[in-house]
């Protein structure tokens, strides 16, 4: 296996652990190193064999035309409806990302928690212990409560386990055809396509969204499917802010149309904290650090540091996303 040379582009202040778990991955294997935004672009990215993008949200057009020999433009990420695929592909650079398994079980837990903490009417209860009031409010138990989960890839599967353990229901969509074995494994009460959404979203106590945002999905979740749900139900979104219409969400909890909320991403970043529906008691909010754990950050890590390796040997890089 020959060296390369490895370019780590990093997102601004976001450098622990995320990339030095990558510097640590690939180690002496190759010649790594960082992007300085303070030095040109072309003597950087001359000779660069792979560029290893954090998100996929820094590199720019600029740095791809750069980077005209590169063999792999690789986000260390899941999504990628911040980065130019359009444009990396007329360059006929290959691009790969870390899919969803690698970080799959942070965002389940992020959704359980969203989950318990809804219905433990956590914020209730914190305001209570402040002002000094006991035994109050009362919250309902996760047995027998329905959760439809939109989306049974990694992190739906990760959720619907762990919802299982808490005797919930599971009624799941996927556009494409589950394994058998993971049906077997999660039981689902309702396995449905797209076509069954409306149908779910009527029915379920909790609503959980775990899809890629494409032209497809952006606003899958419109003020029509909020209008559907029950208004004791919870919408969980831990995946990206534009698979929901925003607006009409915040109406429907402002004006008390549904039961509440549990939100890690929003269609602006960072969302205006001050605004009225932040400040309501059943919705809860985390600043976009859903899968942001230290497992995440290593698992994507190996990942990208696996593909470099793969490059070095004239092989296929696992996880191609620039593929029609």
């Amino acid at each position: 296996m020959r060296s390369l040379k490895v370019l780590l582009l990093p997102l601004k202040g976001h450098f622990q652990p995320w990339c030095d778990d990558v510097i640590q991955a690939i180690g002496d294997s190759h010649q790594l190193s960082v992007f300085d935004p303070s030095r040109p672009i072309s003597t950087q990215f001359d000779g660069i064999d792979v560029v290893i993008d954090h998100g996929g949200s820094v590199g720019t057009r600029r740095m791809m035309d750069a980077s005209t020999k590169a063999r792999l433009w690789q986000i260390l990420g899941t999504g990628f409806d911040h980065f130019d695929l359009e444009y990396i592909r007329g360059l006929k650079i290959p691009v790969a990302n870390c899919p969803g398994q690698f970080s799959s079980a942070a965002l389940a837990e992020s959704a359980m928690m969203f989950i318990l903490m809804l219905a433990r009417r956590y914020r209730q209860s914190a305001a209570n212990f402040k002002s000094g009031v006991l035994y109050q409010p009362l919250s309902f138990e996760l047995a027998n409560q329905s959760l439809g989960i939109i989306g049974l890839g990694a992190s739906g599967q990760e959720l619907a386990r762990r919802a299982k353990a808490f005797g919930m229901k599971i009624l799941a969509i996927d556009a494409r055809a589950i394994e058998s074995q993971i049906l077997v494994e999660l039981q689902p009460d309702f396995m449905g396509s797209p076509s069954d959404i409306d149908r779910i979203i009527s029915e379920v106590d909790f609503l959980s969204l775990h899809l890629h945002l494409n032209p497809e999905t952006r606003h899958i979740i419109d003020a029509r499917r909020i209008a559907l749900m029950k208004p004791t139900a919870y919408l969980i979104n831990v995946a990206r802010g534009e698979l929901v219409d925003e607006q009409a969400l915040y109406q429907a909890l402002v004006n008390g149309k549904l039961g509440g909320s549990g939100l890690d991403a929003f269609t602006e970043e960072p969302p205006n904290p001050q605004a009225p529906v932040f400040q309501l008691p059943n919705v809860v909010v985390t600043p976009h650090v859903a899968g942001a754990t230290y497992q995440t950050s290593r698992q994507r890590a190996a990942c990208a540091a696996q593909n470099v390796d793969r490059i070095a040997q004239d092989l296929e890089p696992f996880y191609r996303i620039d593929k029609n």
